[in-house]
């Protein structure tokens, strides 16, 4: 009441109506929602009782500017309730931290690559449309990479996501699935383009930060692709292919998750609590397990999941689609213990290990690398060989230690020039 007497020239009749619907609907003052809080007087006003002869409108005498604070904090996110607190936060000056959220939308538009923000590169991915890389450019990156490491760690992850999670890898989500008569495998198309800056302004929400803050951390966050670099990705012949291009560049024509920026992989978890929420749950009353490692989910469990298996698949992708996620069912497949049950590339049937074809194929190579030299086993010309025989050798050790041991040792045999 008083703010709106200094407000105004006069009181008006629907002022003090207002302010009772605003005390009855906020318990707390609103100060992280002054666009809600104004939607909401707006709607009041149009609501509040009025006097049959109509008095001339009062007139703005005084404009007040909201002061921002911030909302409930769930976690030990840092304090900053406006948007001169981020740019500080992330030391960079006010105009620098426009140019790097695109305030004016250039980044989809502009054809001069030195006047974006992000560098773009596509992988081939056989029958699937390629993996598009969008790679935030130094400045951006660094503002990003504080953004994941203050806030984004802060916000703890569904138990049941393994995947860009402290202390949870992919050995630790197929060790979930060891010994079951059944695995179902589901994996989710355009995982990080799928996932809208609706989303991630809803997770920064969440987190306590005004609507104005939210804005802009979701702007430091999420891409839109150039016109250009998608116009520079070859399209698929095959009518299947063809239309999950379309799909993936709709997603990419609107502001998403960014593969290959270093906060896309943790906001991904989070936008997708929800979706494991309800599969935890799901898996639950089946009598199985449930855990996701990036965009690939997996079922488990005994006679329940095995007699219900023909069902499941179609309630899973029910579930993604209300989560705003959609499976792509050419990949989706079922698993019993007739056959080899995979997990994220790691064999579960009896005990975490390495597919046996994998492991032979690789000492193989390790075997004539060592008698006949290494330059003859690079069949696909790897740039650096000997780091991709270690990389691979390194994946076995995860996974079988006794096993890696002994490719170790054959690694050690070979002669390097």
């Amino acid at each position: 009441m008083r703010r709106g007497r200094a407000a105004l020239d006069r009181r008006p009749p629907w002022l003090l109506p207002v302010v009772r619907d605003v005390l009855g609907a906020y318990h707390r003052p609103p100060l992280d929602r002054p666009r809600e809080l104004a939607a909401f007087i707006a709607v009041a006003m149009e609501r509040a009782p009025r006097p049959q002869v109509l008095p001339d409108a009062p007139r703005v005498r005084r404009w007040f500017t909201p002061e921002p604070a911030m909302g409930r904090r769930r976690w030990p996110v840092p304090d900053l309730p406006s948007l001169h607190a981020v740019a500080e936060f992330l030391g960079l000056s006010d105009g620098h931290l426009a140019w790097l959220s695109d305030v004016r939308s250039s980044e989809r538009s502009v054809p001069d690559e030195r006047l974006r923000n992000y560098r773009y590169t596509w992988l081939a991915r056989g029958e699937r449309p390629p993996r598009v890389i969008e790679s935030p450019k130094h400045a951006l990156k660094a503002a990003q990479r504080l953004v994941l490491h203050e806030i984004l760690d802060r916000i703890p992850a569904h138990p049941h996501a393994h995947g860009f999670t402290r202390g949870r890898s992919a050995l630790s989500n197929a060790a979930e699935h060891v010994s079951q008569k059944v695995v179902l495998h589901a994996d989710l198309e355009d995982f990080f383009a799928s996932i809208e800056a609706r989303r991630v302004y809803g997770i920064f929400r969440t987190a306590g930060y005004p609507e104005a803050v939210a804005h802009l951390l979701t702007a430091l966050t999420t891409n839109v692709v150039a016109m250009n670099a998608w116009a520079s990705v070859p399209r698929p012949h095959e009518p299947a292919q063809l239309a999950a291009h379309h799909r993936l560049g709709r997603r990419l024509a609107t502001p998403h998750l960014p593969q290959g920026a270093p906060t896309s992989p943790a906001l991904a978890n989070l936008a997708a609590f929800g979706l494991d929420r309800r599969l935890a749950g799901l898996a639950a009353a089946l009598g199985g397990s449930y855990t996701r490692y990036a965009d690939d989910l997996t079922i488990s469990g005994g006679g329940l999941l095995l007699s219900r298996a023909g069902d499941v698949p179609a309630t899973i992708a029910a579930i993604a689609a209300e989560e705003g996620f959609t499976v792509n069912e050419r990949k989706s497949a079922l698993m019993t213990r007739a056959g080899r049950q995979r997990v994220c590339g790691i064999v579960v049937n009896d005990h975490p290990n390495v597919a046996r074809d994998e492991y032979d194929r690789l000492k193989a190579i390790l075997h004539n690398a060592a008698r006949d030299g290494p330059a003859g086993e690079n069949r696909r010309g790897v740039t650096d060989f000997r780091a991709h025989l270690l990389g691979r050798i390194g994946w076995v050790e995860s996974v079988n230690p006794s096993r890696g041991a002994k490719l170790r040792a054959r690694f050690a045999q070979i002669v390097w020039e």
